[in-house]
This record gives structure tokens, C-alpha cells and sequence, in this order.
């Protein structure tokens, strides 16, 4: 994994607030940092790989090279590359040809 980004929630006091801080991590979001991300990489957008599961990873799977809808509901596995319906994320590396030796 070479980049994450998530909402980052708010905390006081040692409780979470219901608010978020930073940048939002929304739809639009997802697929802005994808490709921030592979700028930063100096990695081709056709050579990234986005995984989602809901209606908020649509702009992400479609920016990326390869858009896996991962345990997906319907609408977003219509609309990715490929899917992946187990529930074992590993899954989408031999997808890629990663061999279980090289994990």
C-alpha cells in the first residue's frame, strides 16, 4: 500500500464528535486523490488500481486503470472494470498476477 486516505474524525475529550476535520473524503474526493496520488508516484493513471463498494468509489473505479468493485453493490459492479464478489481482499492481488509467494 503506497497511499491511504480516509476522513479523519473528530475527536474531544476521548470522544468522537459526529464531525470530521481536514479535507472530506467524499466522491469527488476519492478519484481527486487518485490522482494525486499517481502525480506524486509519477505512475501512470492507467497503471493504478482503485477498489470500492459503494456509489461514493464510482468516480475513483472510473478514474483509475483498473476499477475493481470489491463485495459491491450492484450499481457499482455494473460500472467497474472487473468485481470481485468473495469476501477475501487478497483476492484482488492474484487478480493482478501476484502469486502467493510474493505477498
Amino acid at each position: 500500500l503506497d497511499f491511504a486516505a480516509a476522513n479523519t474524525l473528530e475527536i474531544v475529550d476521548g470522544r468522537l464528535t459526529g464531525r470530521v476535520t481536514g479535507e472530506i473524503v467524499d466522491r469527488a474526493g476519492k478519484a481527486r486523490l487518485l490522482r494525486r496520488f499517481a502525480e506524486q508516484a509519477g505512475v501512470p493513471l492507467a497503471q493504478t488500481v482503485a477498489i470500492g463498494d459503494g456509489a461514493n468509489d464510482l468516480d475513483m473505479l472510473n478514474t483509475a486503470g483498473l476499477g475493481v468493485a470489491f463485495n459491491a453493490k450492484p450499481v457499482v459492479r455494473e460500472a467497474a472494470h472487473t468485481s470481485v464478489n468473495v469476501p477475501f481482499l487478497d483476492t484482488v492481488l492474484y487478480l493482478l498476477g501476484i502469486t502467493r509467494e510474493e505477498v
